[in-house]
């Protein structure tokens, strides 16, 4: 697995800076615990740390309650609620995939 986090500045409708990017990679199968520790240790990797909430779509994390993920994650955790957001965890999604590929 491959996990890219993007500390990015957004207002309601679109994203208007990318501050940083933390990526961190595991063997490990797909749980959903692999899968929040990899996008924790991602996140770790940012070179500031967010003010805001960690973002990103329901089936990241199995279609988990946002509560139950929110464990996981400080400073806060919530699932996608603007266009702004769904554009910056696509622009993650474009990254992971990118540093997938710089793996093979």
């Amino acid at each position: 697995m491959v996990a890219a986090a993007v500390h990015a500045v957004v207002d309601s409708t679109r994203l208007r800076s990318i501050e940083g990017m933390g990526f961190a990679t595991s063997r490990a199968q797909p749980t959903l615990d692999a899968t929040l520790a990899v996008v924790a240790d991602a996140v770790a990797e940012l070179p500031t740390v967010p003010d805001g909430p960690i973002v990103a779509e329901h089936g990241e994390f199995y279609e988990e309650p946002s509560e139950r993920v929110g464990l996981e994650f400080r400073p806060a955790f919530k699932y996608i609620e603007s266009i702004a957001e769904r554009e910056t965890v696509q622009a993650a999604h474009y990254a992971a995939y990118a540093a997938r590929e710089l793996q093979l």
